[in-house]
C-alpha cells in the first residue's frame, strides 16, 4: 500500500512541477503573443494552455486510478489512468488541428495580398525561454514516467516535449519574420503550420496506444512468447496454452492454462502455480493479475 502511496505522490510531484512551469509560461506567452503580434506565439499559448488542462487531469485521474481493488472494481482502477492518456492525446489533437487551421488560413490571408506585422522582440524572447523551459520539465517527468511506469505520466511528459517543438518552430517563424524583411513575415504562420504536424504526430501516438489498452489489446507477441517461456523454466509445467493477456493503467493481467502430472497431490501442484505466478511477478511487476488453470497432461 505504502508503495502504491509513494508511486501517487511522486505522480503529483512531476504533474505538479510541470503544471507550474506550464502556468508561467501560458501566462508570458500569451501577452508575448499579444504585444509581439506573432500568431506562432499566440498558437504556442493556446499548446500550453492545454498542458495546463492536461496536467490538471493527470492529478484528478491518477488520484482514482492509485485506489486499492474494490468490491465494484476488482480488477482494481487502473483504466482511469488509460482513460487520462485517451484525454491527452484528444487534448493534442484538437490543439494541433487548431493551430493548423490558424496556421494556413494566415497563410492563404498572405497569398490574397495582405500584410503581416512584424512579430515584436519580446516574442522572441518567450519562444527561446520556452524551449529551455518545456525540454528541463521534458526531461525531468519522461525520467519519472518511466520510473514509474505511468503511461500517463510518459504521455505528459511528450506533451511538453511537443510544446518545446512547438516553440522551436515559433522561434524560426518569428526571427525570420523579424529579420529577412516584409515578404518573409509568412514565415510565422508557417512555423505555425510546421509545429501542428509534430503536435498531430505525437496526439496519434498516444491514441493509438491508450484505446489499444481501452479496447483489450493483448500484450505484444514477444512478450506473450517470454511468458511462455517464463512458464516453461518451471519443473514439472508443460504446453502453456489458452494465454490471454492484457494492460490494466499500468498493470498486466495474464490468464493461462498449464499442464501437469494427473497424479501429482494438490499441495504440490499449488506449489508448482504459487512458482509461476511469482516468477511471472518478477518479471512483470508485483501488482500483475495472474490467473493460472492447472490440468492434467494428456
Amino acid at each position: 500500500k505504502s508503495m502504491v502511496n509513494n508511486r501517487k505522490q511522486d505522480i503529483y510531484k512531476v504533474t505538479i512541477w510541470g503544471s507550474i512551469v506550464n502556468f508561467i509560461l501560458l501566462i508570458f506567452k500569451c501577452i508575448a503573443g499579444i504585444l509581439g503580434h506573432s500568431s506562432a506565439m499566440i498558437a504556442d499559448a493556446v499548446h500550453s494552455l492545454s498542458d495546463f488542462v492536461t496536467d490538471v487531469i493527470v492529478l484528478f485521474f491518477v488520484r482514482i486510478s492509485s485506489k486499492p481493488a474494490d468490491t465494484t472494481h476488482k480488477y482494481g482502477h487502473g483504466k482511469f489512468e488509460t482513460l487520462a492518456t485517451t484525454f491527452i492525446g484528444f487534448a493534442l489533437l484538437v490543439v494541433g488541428i487548431g493551430i493548423f487551421i490558424e496556421g494556413i488560413e494566415n497563410i492563404i490571408a498572405v497569398i490574397k495580398g495582405k500584410t503581416l506585422q512584424a512579430p515584436g522582440l519580446i516574442a522572441l524572447v518567450a519562444a527561446t525561454v520556452s524551449i529551455i523551459l518545456k525540454e528541463l520539465i521534458y526531461q525531468y517527468t519522461i525520467y519519472y514516467g518511466k520510473k514509474l511506469n505511468s503511461q500517463t505520466v510518459v504521455a505528459n511528459a511528450w506533451h511538453h516535449r511537443s510544446d518545446a517543438f512547438s516553440s522551436i518552430g515559433t522561434l524560426i517563424g518569428i526571427a525570420g519574420a523579424m529579420f529577412l524583411g516584409e515578404k518573409w513575415r509568412v514565415l510565422d504562420p508557417i512555423a505555425a503550420v510546421i509545429v501542428s504536424l509534430f503536435i498531430l504526430k505525437v496526439a496519434i501516438d498516444i491514441l493509438k496506444n491508450s484505446l489499444d489498452e481501452l479496447m483489450e489489446h493483448s500484450l505484444s507477441d514477444v512478450e506473450e512468447e517470454e511468458i511462455k517461456q517464463i512458464i516453461l523454466s518451471i519443473d514439472g509445467v508443460e504446453s502453456p496454452h489458452h494465454l490471454r493477456t492484457r494492460r490494466i493503467g499500468n498493470r498486466v493481467a495474464i490468464e493461462v492454462h498449464i499442464r501437469m502430472n494427473g497424479n501429482m497431490i494438490l499441495t504440490k501442484a499449488h506449489q508448482i502455480t504459487t512458482e509461476v505466478e511469482q516468477q511471472l511477478k518478477l518479471r512483470f511487476g508485483e501488482n500483475t493479475h495472474i490467473g493460472i488453470h492447472a490440468e492434467p497432461i494428456k
